[in-house]
């Protein structure tokens, strides 16, 4: 106390520095985060505008098969989440053996979940002629899921790996093999697709195919990165692969679960929001659509701070550092807002530019191009709502507290923005632009009760 009071100066001084560098540190391991999800972007446009070249059913097949995959991958992807925090904790708390154990649980889960999240792809025809899909596109679907429905375990298990790499503050590895695989996978496709250099001709099945051939390769890679170059092989990773800890593993579960069903709430908004937007008419759903996808990747950028903010409140939390944790959470946010806001105002001046990409400048495209240039204004406030929930759940998920997330993202999804949407949509003449009023509102009400959650979990510590 006497040495505060008398060299106030040194601390604020010492104060900033820690800022400074919380900073520098965030952003270092958020940037290849961020590449490496675009990267993933990348590879899933490259197979879209591949497929596109059989024809408007196999798109429409695609699109379909998509679907069904993503609600049984973004289960497992939640699970395998928690890997991330565990590994970051026991960085922070220099416990090399529970870094290992973290990673291993991991991967057993990734193997063990995969397989009844097979079922859902390789019965997919099924699910969607019960849904009311049409036969022929159902059956197509079908071809494309056969291909990828193997590889759901190496797709999870490269997640688990990414994970441990990053919370010993080595992201760029999995950078790396994301850029490598991009080249790679459009060959593949390719080749597979219309049966080049000797391959078999297969069609939609080939697509599949070949992403599930480069899962198994990035996933290898990655494993063997972590087993034979430094500093990962310093922790012995597979040291006793065999065995399942299932005391971590339940804890695993613990964090993960709730996860898993955050995620597949915010999957169901955005699919009950496209029905909605198909309610109301094509044009407000192809609107819809494409503002989506310019969403998805500017999505990237808080996606990668939240990732970024896990291992650093992890490795606080670990070390027992409450000033660190709630250093970690304030930056992480600053350094998010700024970056999303910078962007946001990028494509609210740029929106007609972006929607004419899509749709061109025809005639016959102008409505559709000025409902999807006023979806992009009025999702300015939702860009910003929606990278800070990221964030702030990034945030959370490094203290292990997910549930409360969860009670969170139904009350954001589900209590205010769905039935917002709804009314907003089909009782005011707002239509398309009301669904996505809906849409910003929920956000910031989602992201508003993490900001609260991880402002009264950091109090806690302190005291």
């Amino acid at each position: 106390m006497l040495d505060t009071v008398q060299h106030p100066r040194p601390q604020s001084g010492v104060q900033q520095n820690h800022l400074a560098d919380e900073f520098g540190e965030t952003l270092r391991l958020a940037v290849p985060m961020m590449l490496t999800q675009l990267g993933q972007i990348a590879m899933m446009t490259t197979d879209l505008a591949l497929i596109g070249r059989l024809g408007e059913d196999s798109v429409a097949a695609a699109a379909l098969a998509h679907t069904v995959y993503f609600v049984s991958f973004t289960f497992g992807l939640g699970l395998v989440a928690a890997v991330s925090p565990l590994a970051a904790q026991a960085f922070g708390a220099g416990d090399p053996r529970r870094i290992r154990r973290s990673l291993r649980v991991g991967l057993w889960v990734s193997l063990l979940i995969s397989l009844p999240m097979m079922a859902s792809p390789l019965y997919g025809e099924e699910i969607l002629l019960a849904l009311g899909q049409a036969p022929h596109s159902a059956a197509l679907a079908q071809r494309y899921l056969h291909g990828l429905a193997w590889g759901i375990a190496p797709a999870l298990g490269f997640i688990a790996l990414r994970g441990m790499m990053s919370a010993v503050n080595h992201p760029q590895p999995p950078l790396w093999i994301t850029i490598a695989a991009i080249p790679a996978n459009a060959l593949l496709v390719y080749a597979l697709i219309h049966g080049l250099y000797g391959l078999p001709r297969l069609g939609l099945f080939g697509a599949g195919l070949a992403t599930t051939l480069v899962n198994f390769g990035t996933f290898f890679a990655a494993l063997g990165i972590v087993a034979y170059r430094k500093p990962f092989a310093d922790y012995h990773p597979l040291v006793h692969l065999w065995r399942i800890d299932w005391p971590l593993m339940r804890q695993l579960l613990a964090i993960g679960a709730p996860i898993s069903f955050s995620l597949l709430m915010e999957y169901g908004l955005f699919s009950s929001a496209a029905l909605l937007m198909g309610l109301i008419s094509t044009t407000a759903l192809a609107a819809h659509q494409i503002a989506l996808q310019v969403t998805a990747v500017l999505f990237m950028i808080p996606l990668g701070i939240g990732l970024a903010a896990t291992v650093r409140v992890g490795h606080a939390f670990g070390r027992n550092e409450p000033a660190a944790v709630k250093r970690a959470g304030l930056v992480a946010a600053l350094l998010g807002i700024t970056l999303v806001a910078a962007l946001t105002l990028a494509i609210v001046l740029t929106r007609y530019q972006l929607a004419r990409l899509f749709f061109g400048g025809g005639d016959a495209s102008e409505a559709t191009v000025e409902l999807t240039a006023t979806l992009l204004l009025v999702g300015a406030t939702f860009f910003i709502a929606d990278g800070l929930q990221s964030i702030m759940g990034g945030a959370l998920r490094g203290l292990n507290d997910t549930r409360m997330t969860l009670v969170f993202a139904a009350i954001g999804y589900w209590c205010v923005a769905f039935p917002i949407a709804w009314v907003l949509a089909f009782h005011t003449h707002l239509g398309a632009v009301g669904v996505w009023i809906g849409l910003s509102i929920g956000s910031f009400v989602y992201a508003g009760l993490l900001i609260l959650r991880f402002q009264r979990l950091a109090r806690k510590l302190a005291v």
